[in-house]
């Protein structure tokens, strides 16, 4: 049992921030009272005590590729099966693959995130190294796989079917690259058997203006349209959308995750964050590409809201950034966590309180060494050296 003494809580799904204490026991909150007692304490006088992070779009293996082809158009670094990623995680050993991912999630918890959905290249031997890489490791990895036979111009659909079952058995649904690699009828025959197994089909839409346009040429919709009408759960960038885009993804209220560092890096656009928020579209945030990005959730929610400040030239509430790294990921991925409430699981950071806005204070000021105690899943971290070890 755990006992999070005089912290500063900030409790339910909008984050109100009230004194009070949290009691934990099994992995799971029991109590959050001012006066809940007992158990090993946490003195949290002086700090505010939040959900831990949830990064909603990574791809870890990237890991190996750290800050490689700088400057180069996005088509040439990341488009499968050719880009310059995919020739390095060919090359690249699984030992050195295992180790690189390890890596990361160390710097994710370092810098308060335990749990991730991750893009996962490889097939099934993706999916089974980043097993390895977590395996030793209480952070909550949520792989979505792929298949390179998605990919073949000429598969036939029984094939895709069969290669669906296989991917989705060990992961949490299926990720997909875009509609530039792959067929409309692929995308429905892989949306329909994620949606009757309950799982996540995911798809990275409009990231840039040109696949948008040449989505419009070559089928006359935009790939916004297209992965609507195929049935994806999950749209992932949405940086640059056309015509009525917006009003279809709210319509059919699909979630949507915001990468805006990656865009910047890419120097692809910055999302409309503020204009989706107001179309009541549900917002989610990651950090993408380890290639370009450390998987830094601090500092995607500082750059997330100061460039929806500066897109809209208008004011953004910081604690819809906050929410869309704890609570709107926590409902969208059904994970019973990303908000703080008696049953929910123990993933929960508790950093020093380092401005008069508490939420401004963790997204603006809280570096590694501010986390006084990160929990996952009821297992207590503290931060030393900027390397997060488990206590024992």
């Amino acid at each position: 049992m755990i006992n999070i003494e005089n912290g500063l809580v900030l409790h339910g799904p909008e984050l109100e921030p009230i004194k009070s204490n949290i009691l934990i026991e099994d992995n799971l909150i029991l109590e959050i009272s001012p006066h809940a007692s007992g158990g090993e304490k946490i003195d949290a006088e002086g700090c505010i005590v939040s959900p831990s992070l949830i990064n909603s779009h990574v791809h870890l293996g990237d890991s190996v590729a750290k800050d490689v082809g700088d400057g180069e158009p996005i088509e040439k670094l990341v488009k499968p099966p050719h880009g310059l990623k995919h020739q390095i995680l060919t090359e690249t050993s699984p030992q050195t693959m295992v180790k690189s991912m390890k890596s990361s999630i160390n710097d994710m918890l370092s810098t308060g995130t335990t749990s991730f959905l991750d893009f996962r290249e490889g097939d099934l031997h993706g999916l089974e190294l980043l097993k390895k890489a977590t395996d030793d490791i209480p952070i909550n990895a949520l792989p979505l796989g792929r298949h390179k036979s998605f990919l073949d111009p000429n598969v036939e659909l029984s094939q895709v079917e069969k290669a669906c079952h296989e991917i989705i058995k060990p992961s949490q649904g299926i990720g997909l690259s875009g509609f530039g690699e792959i067929s409309d009828e692929v995308a429905r025959t892989i949306t329909q058997i994620c949606h009757d197994e309950g799982k996540i089909s995911a798809i990275h839409v409009a990231e840039y203006e040109k696949v948008q346009k040449e989505s419009l040429e070559r089928t006359g919709a935009t790939e916004v349209e297209r992965a609507i009408e195929a049935g994806f759960n999950l749209l992932i960038h949405l940086t640059s959308p056309l015509d009525s885009d917006l009003k279809l993804v709210a319509d059919n209220d699909i979630p949507v995750v915001s990468c805006p560092r990656s865009n910047g890096a890419l120097s692809v656009g910055i999302p409309p964050i503020k204009k989706m928020w107001d179309m009541e579209i549900k917002l989610l945030l990651g950090t993408d590409n380890l290639m370009f990005n450390s998987p830094n959730m601090f500092r995607e929610m500082e750059y997330a809201l100061k460039v929806t400040r500066g897109l809209s030239k208008k004011y953004f509430p910081p604690k819809e950034i906050l929410k869309m790294a704890t609570v709107n990921p926590g409902q969208v991925f059904k994970l019973n966590s990303g908000c703080l409430e008696e049953g929910r699981r123990a993933d929960v950071m508790v950093t020093q309180q380092l401005s008069m806005d508490p939420v401004l204070s963790i997204i603006n000021r809280t570096e590694p060494g501010n986390i006084k105690a990160l929990i996952s899943g009821g297992i207590i971290f503290s931060g030393k050296n900027n390397v997060f070890l488990e206590e024992k």
